[in-house]
């Protein structure tokens, strides 16, 4: 059983309090770096350590005065620190501090990420190969197509999670990078030192080349990934909605005794779940219209990104968390019909092996297009007026001179078709 959903990992992430004691480390770690490099008294990060701290109100209270939430940060930590905080900053500017700061807190928001498609794949994974030899009908365009298993559809959602684990993980790898380099990134008030010790100490690459920022096609990869990884997701919890449909009820999502679909209908099962993955996919995909817009800054730095990622980063994150983990409780806990999925496989009167009686009459000689019209012409009475498919096909003149009754009840038969699934299976070591 999946535990149930809790928001407190990351919420912790990305409240104030854990914003800026990740920029507060990131001050800290250069003054320890400055210490090293004889800039600053080693006495006085002593001290800067000891006292470092701040108050979110306080913060607020004086960037309500000034207008610049970095310096009011600054100012409040000065506070608590006393004369030794004219070491703290040096040589920085404030987006050294906040992209580096941010790019942490992605870091720690990436692998909570990571974690929960690790999840999402073992839950597929398992019923998968539960379902693996559990025959359904396959559909194109909505419509009746071959027969296919069930195993193989969740099989098909594993291979795409496992591709979205990859995509995460570079994603945020390209993610973990800081950079101190000064106002334009020319490291004119700064040595590269401290750089190269402040990422080393908080777990990220030092980036190549900035200017006062870390370029923006970073956050437009990582944002777009977050899309993909939510497009999956929308993608499962479709099917499981077109599967619960009343007509079909081939699968739904578990109901629980105490459960109520409807204010005003009693007897209503809704995928109330799969809709809401689905609803909060397109707000995630949403998203990375503005992380696309976020690249082109003027010369060496705006700040017309920084309103939009305190918006999009967190809300992205936070929203995919809560829909893995949504979709790992939905197919932990799928209602799933096997009967109901071979009912429906033969609900056409054998129209599915409409493709095995062509192969068949064109491995007895026929030519495949004037095949293709006999076999259709006889589906096509099975669709419009509800004649017997099988019983047509044996009494057409044209199909007669190529196949018997015998070998055309031998193409009525779905295992066949699926003889291939433990071969794809084998494909994931399953």
């Amino acid at each position: 059983m999946i535990e149930r959903y809790t928001r407190s990992e990351m919420e912790r992430i990305w409240n104030e309090r854990n914003e800026w004691q990740t920029m507060l480390d990131v001050e800290i770690a250069a003054c320890e770096a400055n210490a090293e490099l004889g800039r600053i008294p080693k006495e006085a990060v002593e001290v800067i350590k000891e006292k470092a701290n701040f108050d979110v109100h306080r913060i607020h209270e004086i960037d309500r005065e000034i207008n610049h939430d970095i310096i009011a940060f600054l100012t409040n930590v000065g506070e608590y620190v006393g004369d030794e905080a004219k070491y703290i900053h040096m040589g920085l500017t404030s987006t050294d501090v906040k992209d580096t700061a941010l790019n942490v807190q992605i870091k720690q928001a990436s692998d909570i990420l990571l974690n929960d498609l690790v999840r999402l794949s073992e839950v597929l994974k398992r019923r998968a190969v539960e379902f693996k030899y559990t025959p359904t009908i396959g559909r194109t365009h909505g419509v009746h197509a071959e027969p296919t298993t069930f195993g193989l559809k969740l099989l098909l959602w594993y291979s795409e999670i496992q591709r979205n684990i990859e995509r995460m993980d570079h994603a945020a790898r390209q993610m973990a990078v800081g950079k101190l380099s000064g106002a334009v990134g020319t490291y004119a008030d700064i040595d590269p030192y401290v750089e190269k010790y402040v990422c080393e100490k908080l777990g990220l690459q030092r980036e190549p080349i900035a200017t006062q920022v870390v370029q923006r096609d970073h956050h437009a990869e990582y944002i777009t990934t977050l899309g993909i990884i939510a497009g999956t997701l929308s993608q499962i919890a479709l099917e499981v909605r077109h599967l619960q449909r009343t007509e079909v009820r081939e699968a739904e999502e578990y109901f629980s005794p105490k459960q109520k679909g409807s204010s005003a209908m009693p007897h209503k099962r809704n995928p109330v779940k799969s809709e809401r993955i689905c609803g909060m996919a397109r707000l995630i995909q949403g998203y990375s219209l503005p992380a696309f817009e976020n690249i082109p800054l003027w010369h060496e730095r705006d700040i017309s990104h920084s309103s939009v990622e305190r918006v999009i980063i967190p809300d992205a994150t936070t929203a995919l968390d809560y829909i893995l983990t949504q979709t790992t409780d939905l197919i932990d806990k799928l209602l799933v019909y096997p009967d109901k999925m071979l009912e429906d496989l033969n609900m056409t009167g054998g129209l599915i092996y409409s493709p095995r009686v062509l192969l068949a009459l064109v491995a007895k000689g026929a030519y495949r297009d004037i095949a293709y019209r006999w076999v259709q012409r006889n589906a096509m009475k099975r669709w419009i007026d509800g004649e017997d498919f099988y019983e047509n096909l044996c009494k057409d003149e044209d199909v007669q001179k190529y196949l018997t009754p015998e070998e055309i009840k031998e193409c009525f038969d779905y295992k066949p078709m699926l003889t291939h699934v433990d071969e794809i299976f084998a494909r994931f070591g399953l």
